[in-house]
């Protein structure tokens, strides 16, 4: 990588880190960033996962208040994702290349939707928990749930973090901050089992994954501290911008 090539993939994991803290999705900004510079889409894909584990690190430590007293629920769901996470990662590095690249873009777009919508997601999770409908705990239904999105977290992960800040908030009764830390510790799991299998087995970039660590560690601290200040909507514009650029690289690649 030339020298503005590499500040691009440390300013992308910066980027990822902190939005990978307050939403998720990360993922649409440093893949595409890899995908730019000419890594092949599987290897940007797990190179991608394997340099962004300290940034979920950072954000887990950044909401450790948060995860106070939430060890049976953790350890009740963390097997949900770590399950999940050895199915989807076992399935992208099984499934061919031709088979990945025709899957992610419509995971991108699926992501990218999810994304805009959460703001109305978010307002749905608010007037359940309001309804006081939601559950002290999740049940069998959360737990399937929270293996599905392993499943695609494992495999491609952009929008997990959606996915699960959604689920948590309808099946657990309890406050969103406190889902957040939970949000972040399960994303972290995910991450962390799969990037673990794509390090023993997998053809990793590691000059990239060094970048988007080191700037995903600052990311996540930044996100955990000033992020909820920063503009959902600015935030949002960018990750639709940079996932819909990975959609047409992917399609005409």
């Amino acid at each position: 990588m030339t020298w503005l090539e590499q500040l691009a993939v440390f300013g992308a994991g910066v980027a990822a880190g902190g939005i990978n803290t307050i939403v998720g999705s990360g993922t649409l900004i440093t893949f595409p960033v890899l995908l730019a510079i000419g890594y092949p889409p599987v290897t940007a894909n797990v190179s991608n996962t394997v340099g962004l584990v300290p940034g979920s690190v950072s954000g887990v430590i950044g909401y450790r208040r948060e995860l106070v007293g939430q060890g049976p629920r953790l350890l009740r769901l963390g097997v949900a994702s770590l399950l999940g996470a050895i199915t989807g990662a076992i399935a992208l590095l099984t499934m061919p290349e031709q088979a990945f690249k025709a899957i992610v873009p419509v995971l991108i777009i699926l992501a990218l939707v999810l994304v805009v919508v959460q703001p109305r997601l978010a307002a749905w999770v608010k007037s359940r928990r309001d309804a006081d409908t939601a559950p002290e705990h999740g049940g069998p239904v959360l737990f399937g749930s929270i293996y599905a999105t392993g499943v695609y977290g494992g495999y491609f992960g952009a929008a997990q973090g959606v996915l699960l800040i959604g689920l948590l908030g309808v099946f657990v009764h309890d406050e969103l901050q406190r889902l957040n830390a939970v949000k972040n510790m399960l994303a972290l799991l995910v991450n962390a089992v799969s990037a673990a299998i794509f390090i023993v087995v997998a053809d990793i970039a590691w000059e990239a994954v060094v970048l988007i660590a080191a700037g995903s560690i600052i990311g996540g601290q930044l996100g955990a501290r000033v992020g909820r200040k920063l503009s959902p909507t600015v935030l949002r514009a960018v990750i639709v911008v940079v996932g819909t650029i990975a959609v047409v690289r992917l399609l005409t690649s």
